[in-house]
């Protein structure tokens, strides 16, 4: 026999002792344990240990199969005596039961005996009579009576015990303990060597505290087939596991067979435990099972002492791992599971559990053809859009169009499905689901919404004429519907930035339109003849803002409004009225719906990330999206790297981006302006024009010439100055500053100034850089650009001669840049302070570096004030007192905002 567990070695040496003192009278062991704990392995080192002192043993090991026979375990024990062989068993019990202990007592007469009896709650019952009987008496002879028995909470109630009736005096009971889980990693080991400890703990999980099941699993396994332990029992082989669970099930009986495999399915699509209700399992699992509730409980609460099942993080039982959970269902039809699956569904659905737990059901379930099915899945998947789980909400709407549903019902849901597929990576159903939306019976507003939708996923997949062209087709059905028509002519308007050729063809319609016809404009669309006159130079920041005020202080049709607010909201930001455009961009995204794909959503994300960026907060635009087509976050996330001074970072992403498949958007365009940006800082003038002169083609084939969108020229123009050809930066410079002056901003004009100022050099040129620094110092909202003014200001100033002023204007531009964590600013002002023979400026952090602002925002923020309460005691917008809060925790040197008070008291308080 091998070497045995520690949970048998306690057996078994008290079986030896017992066997010892035989020979001086009898004695009774009951060993109890649940199926698997290793009963019978315990029996048989019994009889191999009374082997050895001489004693005779005399096994039977009981079977269902023999209970319909009397006797049958008695004579399996004694065997055929021949002396004996005119004995009846199928008379008389008591004249046979007396027939029966002589030859017992004629054996323990020849030999001190081991009687073992395996598994004795199987015995027939005139056998368990005559065991209990002897048992009795066995006192007087030199026989150890050792019995087995089977001690496991079942769902149907158990037998009174082999001992119920004996007096305890007689008796010695011993019950077998599961595997620890040191035992069983321990025995693992021991069989894999190297298998590491994740492999080691999966097999434990698996086992379940059960050495049945832990042998029939290593068996099964094999290191160089199983790099992993599996989670289901289809890839095991020979299948000693699966059988083994098997085993234990038939042992358990039918009820509680019934029962582990309504857990198991319960436990199926919820792992280790998210989904199932909060409230108490039980009562489903009787339902499934349609078992006694109480009992249910006990078999719970007993099966997890064992170890056969254990506590998930939602407090319920569970099977341990997955495959103990699949080997339970092994051999269960798929037609029956789905029948359970159901009746879980519906169980659930009748105690009120959460939506989520009963659609995970319905996934296994098939369609039901039940009216409450498909509204409980769209349900479900709201619940998982607010938790941001695009992928389980697609999941759960592509199973309600499992149902049988009325066209109206199933336009929407393709809608939304179609609007959700689009969000998921690699997923080609988007356009298939929105297309065939668009074709069903609907409402002539759900018909528009799907439209939209396709167009949006069309025109993302670069076809935009194409969806112009479907949403055009449209425009017959909504003849009437003014409000219709309008929204299906603003999403033209809209997705036509996409294509450089139709955006040129749908606005000089939309011109013509708004010269001939203006009333059959909408305020969508004429904000977006406010936003196409800025960005062509033609309109001033002051009067683009006005019209767009009057446009959003009129009613609006719920499904233009989208386009109106993130149409001004783009304005607004191009017109650093940022605040405004942070409100404009927060009202437009509180619109959206998370399932019906929009193009003006995308828009107004674009819109919020470029205020960041015009804010200077570096720290919210460095996450690289995964796209490797160019995007507008892209651009934002190189400029940032750079500004932050990791143009090595920015180098290495420019690189992982293929642009000769990328779409001829505006967003390319932003791309290649940001790509120019990062060559120009890793010292590369010719390629860096290259990319701004390329970006201002493509911009101006566009009819975007204003600077408000991308300031190419200003760009190239310095690239220029740097490859020596300053009459042509003179000349980029001149251009962008009369379309600065257009627009009117102190950002456009002063950035115009400073390059100018820079190119023209001497006395005129220090004028314009003075004039730069006039205009960005009063600008509320200027980014970077008053540290850039400074910095060339500084330059102009060193080379009139006047190094103290000089060195004035660069110290400050140090400590603007400084402010933003804008490191390559802070460390060209500080090099061009130290090429002009001055120190350094002290880089200004703690306390003392606050601005005003900065000061009075941590000091209610230190309060414990949030900041939305901070932005309405100070009147300003939250995204403003976030960007505070962001440039506070830098300077003070902290991550969180408990530090504020200790930092803050540091440096004094506010005058």
């Amino acid at each position: 026999m091998t070497h045995p567990s520690p949970e048998l070695a306690d057996a078994i040496r008290l079986l030896a002792e017992e066997a010892e003192r035989t020979r001086t009278g009898g004695r009774l062991v009951l060993l109890r344990g649940a199926t698997g704990t290793g009963r019978t392995t315990v029996l048989e080192a019994a009889a191999e240990h009374a082997a050895a002192l001489g004693l005779r043993t005399l096994r039977a090991r009981c079977s269902p199969a023999d209970t319909p026979i009397s006797f049958a375990t008695v004579l399996q024990l004694l065997g055929p005596v021949p002396e004996f062989a005119d004995l009846a068993v199928d008379g008389d019990e008591r004249a046979t039961a007396a027939g029966l202990w002589r030859v017992l007592r004629a054996y323990a007469d020849a030999s001190p005996l081991l009687v073992a009896v395996d598994d004795v709650h199987l015995a027939d019952a005139p056998s368990h009579r005559w065991l209990v009987e002897a048992a009795r008496h066995i006192d007087r002879l030199p026989i150890l009576l050792v019995v087995s028995e089977r001690s496991q909470y079942d769902l149907d109630p158990p037998t009174p015990g082999f001992a119920h009736t004996l007096p305890p005096a007689l008796v010695r009971t011993h019950t077998l303990a599961p595997l620890t889980p040191e035992a069983a990693a321990g025995r693992v080991r021991g069989a894999f060597p190297d298998a590491d400890r994740s492999w080691v703990d999966a097999c434990v999980r698996a086992a379940a505290g059960s050495p049945l099941l832990l042998r029939a699993l290593l068996d099964d396994l094999d290191e160089t087939r199983h790099t992993a332990v599996p989670t289901t029992t289809a890839a095991l082989y020979p299948g000693s596991y699966p059988a083994a669970v098997r085993w234990w099930l038939d042992s358990a009986g039918p009820a509680t067979t019934e029962v582990a495999r309504a857990l198991a399915v319960l436990d199926e699509d919820t792992g280790t435990g998210t989904g199932l209700p909060e409230h108490d399992i039980t009562p489903l699992l009787a339902e499934l099972a349609d078992a006694d509730p109480t009992r249910v409980a006990g078999w719970l609460t007993a099966m997890t002492n064992l170890g056969l099942l254990t506590p998930g993080p939602d407090g319920h039982a569970h099977y341990p791992h997955p495959l103990l959970r699949d080997a339970v269902l092994t051999g269960v039809p798929s037609s029956h599971r789905r029948t359970a699956h159901r009746a879980l569904a519906e169980a659930l659905l009748r105690q009120d559990a959460p939506a989520e737990a009963v659609a995970r059901q319905l996934l296994a379930s098939g369609p039901v053809d039940a009216p409450w099915a498909p509204p409980l899945l769209q349900d479900a998947a709201a619940l998982a859009l607010l938790d941001e789980r695009t992928e389980d909400a697609v999941t759960y709407l592509r199973r309600a169009l499992e149902e049988p549903l009325a066209d109206e019902h199933r336009q929407r849901l393709l809608t939304e499905l179609g609007s959700l597929e689009y969000a998921v990576p690699r997923s080609s159903a988007a356009i298939p689901r929105l297309a065939e939306a668009v074709r069903l019976p609907a409402t002539p507003q759900n018909r528009v919404r799907a439209a939209v939708a396709l167009g949006t996923a069309l025109t993302g997949r670069g076809r935009t004429r194409k969806a112009l062209e479907m949403l055009h087709s449209l425009h017959d059905e909504v003849t009437g519907r003014p409000d219709l028509t309008r929204t299906l002519h603003t999403a033209s308007v809209l997705l036509s930035d996409q294509d450089q050729e139709v955006r040129q063809e749908v606005y000089r319609r939309l011109t013509e339109t708004a010269e001939r016809s203006p009333e059959l404009l909408g305020s969508a669309s004429q904000a977006l003849l406010v936003r196409h006159a800025a960005s062509a130079g033609l309109t001033s920041a002051r009067d683009a803002m006005r019209q767009l005020r009057a446009l959003l202080a009129e009613p609006a049709d719920p499904l233009t409004e989208p386009f109106l607010v993130g149409t001004a909201a783009t304005v607004a930001q191009w017109a650093d009225e940022l605040d405004e455009a942070d409100r404009l961009v927060d009202r437009g995204l509180a619109g959206q719906r998370p399932d019906l794909l929009h193009p003006m959503h995308q828009a107004l994300i674009n819109s919020r990330a470029d205020i960041v960026a015009a804010r200077a907060d570096y720290t919210h635009l460095t996450g690289f999206p995964e796209s490797v087509t160019p995007t507008n976050a892209h651009a934002h996330t190189l400029i940032a790297l750079v500004e932050t001074g990791r143009c090595a970072q920015a180098e290495s992403l420019v690189a992982g981006i293929d642009l000769r498949e990328a779409p001829d958007s505006w967003e390319l365009n932003r791309f290649l302006y940001a790509r120019g940006v990062v060559r120009a800082a890793a010292g590369d003038p010719a390629g860096a024009l290259d990319d701004f002169l390329e970006c201002g083609r493509r911009q101006s084939a566009r009819e975007v010439v204003s600077p408000v969108v991308t300031p190419w020229r200003t760009a190239a123009a310095e690239c220029r100055l740097a490859l020596g050809r300053p009459l042509e930066a003179i000349a980029l410079a001149e251009e962008e500053l009369r379309l600065a002056r257009v627009w009117g901003t102190p950002r456009t004009v002063g950035r115009a100034l400073r390059v100018l100022g820079t190119a023209t050099g001497g006395h005129r040129g220090l004028d314009l850089a003075e004039e730069a620094v006039r205009l960005l110092r009063q600008a509320p909202a200027a980014g970077t650009e008053p540290a850039e003014a400074l910095i060339a200001l500084g330059g102009r100033l060193t080379a009139a001669g006047e190094a103290a002023r000089a060195r004035d204007c660069l110290r400050e531009a140090a400590e603007h840049a400084e402010r933003l964590g804008a490191v390559r600013l802070m460390e060209l002002a500080e090099r061009v302070l130290r090429q002009g023979g001055a120190r350094s400026p002290r880089r200004r952090t703690g306390a003392a570096s606050l601005t005003g602002s900065e000061r009075r925002i941590a000091e209610l923020a230190a309060e414990g004030r949030t900041n939305v309460e901070i932005a309405a005691m100070l009147h300003l917008a939250r995204r403003t007192v976030e960007t505070h809060l962001t440039h506070t925790y830098k300077k003070l040197g902290i991550r969180r905002r408990t530090d504020l008070r200790p930092a803050l008291d540091q440096g004094g308080t506010l005058p």
